[in-house]
């Protein structure tokens, strides 16, 4: 269940500027990177092969896929908020996505929430919303990317 509730367009353009929450925390488990890996073929050792990354990896041992990382965005971002008053959401793509820093096998993750922009659009508005990934004990993010979704109808 969504911590906020983003009642229509207008609450929406409010918010610009503005963070809107942080999920909770996701554990980043080697059986979630192994499952990832087998999902789309990226077998690369940095993520899979837990002896030889902890021997050669810089990182100590293994790390996530950035595109793991990625694509937990959609199920934290629902745990942040929700927009009602509308028809529907649909992600519409990324801008700019960039992987700082690694996410080591058992790291916890989570994700803050900001509203960066908020542009009509034939039908709706599309809202740029920056999510900032960090792993628990982190110096810095672990990914910063700007989820474009489109919002219609309402």
């Amino acid at each position: 269940m969504a911590q906020v509730t983003i009642n229509g367009i207008e609450e929406l353009k409010a918010l610009v500027g503005q963070e809107v929450g942080v999920s909770d925390w996701f554990e980043v488990s080697q059986d979630v990177i192994q499952a990832f890996a087998d999902a789309t073929g990226d077998q690369q050792w940095i993520h899979v092969d837990v002896d030889r990354a902890k021997a050669e990896s810089p990182f100590g041992g293994p790390i996530a896929h950035g595109l793991l990382t990625l694509s937990l965005g959609p199920v934290l971002m629902f745990q942040i908020f929700e927009v009602t008053g509308v028809a529907g959401g649909l992600n519409y793509g990324y801008g700019k996505v960039r992987f700082p820093a690694p996410v080591p096998s058992g790291s916890k993750l989570r994700v803050r929430a900001a509203i960066s922009s908020v542009e009509e659009v034939p039908g709706g508005v599309q809202a740029t919303v920056t999510q900032t990934f960090e792993i628990d004990g982190g110096t810095k993010p672990v990914c910063v990317a700007e989820a474009l979704v489109r919002f219609f109808g309402g």
